[in-house]
């Protein structure tokens, strides 16, 4: 059904496609995608997959989700303690806290090369092995350095993790279930987020009652931060295990050029169909003397891939999600909430981010990544600023306040949260994917330091209703991202995806 010059109804078609083309992004999407899509239906039938060794696969790529979530939330419960125990200061106490964060931005500046070069599965094996020796350093460090020194550590493991893990599911997934698995990753996040909240609760709360010795009374007791911190050698001594018996990603063994053993990863979780499909259509892209430099990344063709990779990763995190997740307590008590409640209105924040994960898992790849993009980011601006107006007008009594944060916790975590992973995993060309992940990831982690770095004191000097509205309006613009660059990539290859870029850049 492609069009040729000598067909009339080719021609009405395509004259037709190209005014769609003119006046929306997204009707461009679906007149390019459009045969794309009827193939697939017409193969759909024929495709076997192994659904469990693929959710398998994936929920092993998705525990460094979960290690980034646990990280980014174990902090919390460890600042005062680790405070009184060294008698930090303010600066030494702030060291305590962005050293990680350090060290995020580290690795994610070195995951791109390393995994492009080495593989997926090498590198995330490395990132595992890196938050392990964190984990223990941190609960045996004898000098408030030697703790700076492992929470570095864990950091860069931690910023290897957040690039090479959805970079390896969206490589390793099938087209029609991409955004879900991919997804999965954002859920074990928040999971692990929830489960940091829990143990270090549970580890003030039982201090002492664990084990006993004079080892155990120290950790477990005395010191309990190191308990806190140390807790993370368990996920991540199962992280580093599980990938162990998970494959390469196949686009990267097909890059290598060992394609036999591409073919026989690619029968195995989607068919051998499916299978020969994506050979064809690998074996079809030209080969390039820049393949593999980042230099294609700058090219005009992918100049509007290179802005949704640099600014809705940015977006993401300027949106003020990380404000809540750090500050939660804090933002509550001047709400008007006791310590306590605003300690249980953390953990409630924290379970709403899990279950609302959960929608995007089930709607992605039915709905579409715009939609929720456009839904979510909506509905999180709506609540920015409905929580300023709460707070400029004094409503300190009642549940107000609360309900609207779990109202933009809940419209993050289906759209922003999951949605951002899965688009800046298949919006990249396959032969600098590595790289240009690398660059997107550390926008996210420049724009979580600016939240990080600059909440308290928006908090201070501008107050709870200004900060709130500064989130609403940095978040905002995303919605533009939405409608004007993004295109509507649900169902198809990351082949094509690259072939739309090659398309759409023609019609300039």
């Amino acid at each position: 059904m492609r069009s040729s010059d000598g067909a009339s109804d080719d021609d009405n078609q395509s004259a037709s496609s190209s005014d769609s083309e003119d006046t929306t992004a997204s009707e461009s999407d679906q007149s390019f995608f459009k045969i794309n899509t009827m193939i697939k239906q017409e193969q759909h039938t024929e495709i076997k997959t192994s659904s469990s060794y693929l959710y398998l696969v994936c929920l092993v790529a998705a525990l460094g989700g979960f290690l980034f979530g646990f990280d980014t939330a174990v902090i919390s419960g460890t600042i005062s303690l680790v405070t009184r125990d060294f008698g930090l200061n303010a600066i030494s106490e702030g060291w305590f806290v962005s050293c990680a964060l350090l060290g995020c931005i580290i690795g994610v500046i070195i995951s791109g090369k390393l995994s492009d070069k080495f593989g997926r599965k090498i590198v995330l094996t490395l990132s595992a092995f890196l938050f392990l020796t964190s984990a223990l350093g941190c609960m045996y460090a004898g000098d408030f350095s030697t703790l700076i020194a492992f929470r570095l550590i864990g950091g860069i493991g931690i910023g290897v993790a957040s690039m090479v893990s959805p970079l390896y599911i969206s490589e390793f997934a099938p087209s029609r279930l991409r955004g879900t698995m991919v997804s999965l990753y954002q859920l074990a996040l928040t999971i692990g987020i929830v489960t940091a909240y829990f143990t270090n609760a549970y580890l003030a709360n039982h201090s002492g009652e664990i084990f006993s010795g004079a080892d155990a009374e120290k950790i477990f007791s005395r010191e309990i931060w190191r308990a806190m911190l140390g807790l993370g050698a368990l996920p991540a001594l199962i992280f580093l295990i599980s990938l162990l018996l998970v494959p390469e990603s196949p686009r990267w063994l097909l890059s290598m050029g060992r394609q036999d053993k591409a073919e026989k990863i690619l029968i195995k979780i989607d068919g051998e169909t499916a299978a020969k499909k994506e050979l064809d259509v690998f074996a079809s892209q030209p080969i390039t003397d820049e393949a593999g430099s980042l230099k294609t990344l700058f090219k005009p063709v992918y100049r509007k891939a290179l802005w949704i990779g640099l600014l809705l990763p940015f977006l993401s995190q300027v949106c003020g999600i990380n404000a809540v997740i750090y500050y939660g307590p804090r933002i509550l008590e001047q709400a008007g909430f006791t310590l306590n409640n605003a300690l249980g209105g953390q953990v409630t924040i924290g379970l709403v981010n899990v279950v609302f994960t959960f929608v995007a898992i089930f709607t992605v790849d039915k709905w579409g990544r715009k939609p929720l993009l456009y839904v979510g980011i909506g509905g999180a601006v709506i609540s920015l600023v409905i929580i300023g107006l709460l707070f400029h007008f004094g409503v300190n009594t009642g549940p107000w306040i609360l309900i609207f944060i779990l109202a933009f916790i809940a419209c993050f975590a289906f759209s922003f949260g999951p949605v951002c992973w899965v688009v800046i995993g298949e919006i990249f060309p396959n032969g600098i994917r590595g790289k240009a992940m690398s660059l997107a990831t550390l926008t996210l982690w420049i724009g979580n330091f600016f939240v990080g770095q600059l909440t308290p004191v928006m908090l201070q000097g501008l107050g709870s209703s200004w900060t709130f509205w500064i989130f609403a309006i940095c978040c905002s613009p995303a919605l533009y991202l939405t409608w004007k660059l993004i295109p509507e990539t649900k169902g198809h290859s990351l082949e094509e995806i690259d072939a739309y870029w090659q398309k759409d850049h023609q019609k300039k």
